[in-house]
């Protein structure tokens, strides 16, 4: 395989399988790493995870139109594609693969995957019914054209890795999934690609989220009534500015069932607390393990 010096770089699924062959032929482990590119450490992160599970790592940078509404952010996603692909030579990844829009949807295009019940509830309440079908959709043509041992998803986005686990499953697909722990700024607010939207007031005031949900979880944890804690946080969190809340809610993993009984009941790890919230029109999302102690 090339060095880190020669990433390889695929720009559509021909080059892309003339690259891949030699791996495939020596029965090396693939790893996949989607990406919509805009790549930070927590990006780097699972493709250093990927290293450790596989021989040859796969990172994709493909900004999916059809996993954003129509008033979202798509014509101001960031888009650094000469900084990313430096970032992965930084960290020894082997292939980019870096499709333009026609190429994953040429025209014509006419097949959707749906995720039913997993969708229903959190990012798929508040972003609408198309935003985990698109992804689900271009997921399953990464997987299929990369064809990977194992790909890597970020817990940052929590109901997304439980769906895409939820496809490869049900479609038989024989691929491992597996989520990376999610990846930190120094005073708790989750690495996000749309952190760069916010000035460095905006900056300070989103670290309130995480601080906001690890006191709820300790509250929970300290036999508080859930309603009454969660609504709470979210006074708190509108009265400082980190606003609207779209949710904050703690929910049964991996099924993501609403809680129907106190958080004691549950073993441990099998309950999450997730929020979304917006702050200056730039939307962030975290989501936290509720432990008892």
């Amino acid at each position: 395989m090339p060095s880190n010096q020669d990433l390889a770089v695929a720009n559509d699924c021909v080059e892309l399988e003339a690259i891949l062959r030699p791996c495939r032929q020596g029965n090396r482990k693939v790893a996949l790493v989607p990406t919509m590119g805009a790549l930070h450490e927590g990006h780097l992160s699972l493709v250093r995870l990927a290293k450790e599970h596989a021989d040859t790592v796969v990172v994709s940078i493909f900004v999916n139109p059809k996993q954003f509404g129509p008033n979202e952010d798509l014509g101001r996603y960031p888009r650094s594609l000469e900084s990313d692909l430096e970032a992965l030579r930084s960290v020894d990844a082997d292939i980019a693969y870096v499709p333009a829009a026609e190429e994953i949807y040429p025209p014509g295009f006419a097949t959707a995957v749906t995720v039913d019940h997993l969708t229903d509830c959190l990012d798929g309440a508040s972003r609408g019914p198309g935003y985990f079908t698109g992804i689900a959709t271009v997921v399953l043509k990464l997987l299929n054209r990369v064809r990977p041992t194992i790909a890597i998803f970020g817990e940052k986005d929590y109901q997304q890795l439980l769906v895409i686990s939820r496809m490869v499953e049900d479609l038989d697909l024989g691929i491992d999934i597996l989520g990376a722990p999610i990846a930190r700024a120094s005073d708790g607010l989750a690495l996000s690609s749309r952190n760069r939207y916010l000035s460095p007031q905006e900056r300070d005031l989103a670290a309130l989220l995480p601080q906001v949900m690890q006191e709820t979880i300790v509250a929970l944890c300290q036999g508080a009534d859930a309603e009454t804690a969660l609504s709470a946080a979210i006074e708190r969190l509108t009265a400082a500015g980190l606003a609207p809340v779209d949710y904050l809610e703690c929910r049964h993993v991996p099924d993501l069932a609403p809680l129907t009984g106190p958080i004691e009941q549950f073993p441990p790890g099998k309950v999450r607390l997730f929020a979304a919230v917006m702050l200056s029109g730039t939307r962030l999302i975290d989501n936290m393990p509720v432990i008892l102690r």
